[in-house]
């Protein structure tokens, strides 16, 4: 197997510490969706590894699958709930499917947690602006906006 992509069972080659590397290759490579196509193999082999599991939240986000990286992000906090990444990772994904004020939430969590990570910052200031032209906007009658990329915020990526 050592010369072989996949096995004739469809696992890729290798062992799970093989695929975690690779797919943090693949991510940092730009291929957000190869990278987690074998991170989610090693989350299967190894599903108790907080690090598999962030790493595959942030592929699934990458990726576009905002829905899913939320669940991954959700279940990462839940694993590690002073991890200041994952609420960084799960305020992104808020945002992304449209829970702004849940969005604010774990981006201040994150940011009271890492104070100095310019990006938790910004991603804060963001989804804060966010919210209050949602607010706005509904208190004036003028309708809501109709995403949570409206405000720039959505350029924020977990990586």
């Amino acid at each position: 197997m050592s010369g072989q992509q996949e096995a004739p069972d469809g696992v890729p080659a290798g062992e799970v510490y093989d695929w975690f590397v690779r797919g943090l290759d693949l991510l940092e490579g730009g291929n957000a969706q190869a990278a987690a196509a074998l991170l989610a193999h090693a989350r299967s082999a190894e599903p108790a590894s907080a690090s598999i599991l962030e790493a595959l939240a942030r592929a699934t986000f990458d990726a576009g699958r905002y829905p899913e990286a939320h669940d991954l992000f959700r279940e990462l906090v839940d694993t590690t709930p002073d991890d200041d990444y994952a609420r960084f990772g799960l305020g992104l994904s808020r945002l992304r499917v449209g829970d702004v004020p849940g969005a604010v939430e774990q981006l201040a969590l994150a940011a009271a947690m890492r104070p100095t990570r310019a990006e938790y910052q910004r991603a804060l200031r963001e989804a804060r602006a966010t919210l209050r032209a949602r607010e706005m906007s509904s208190s004036s009658g003028t309708g809501d906006l109709d995403d949570a990329g409206d405000s720039g915020a959505g350029e924020e990526r977990p990586t």
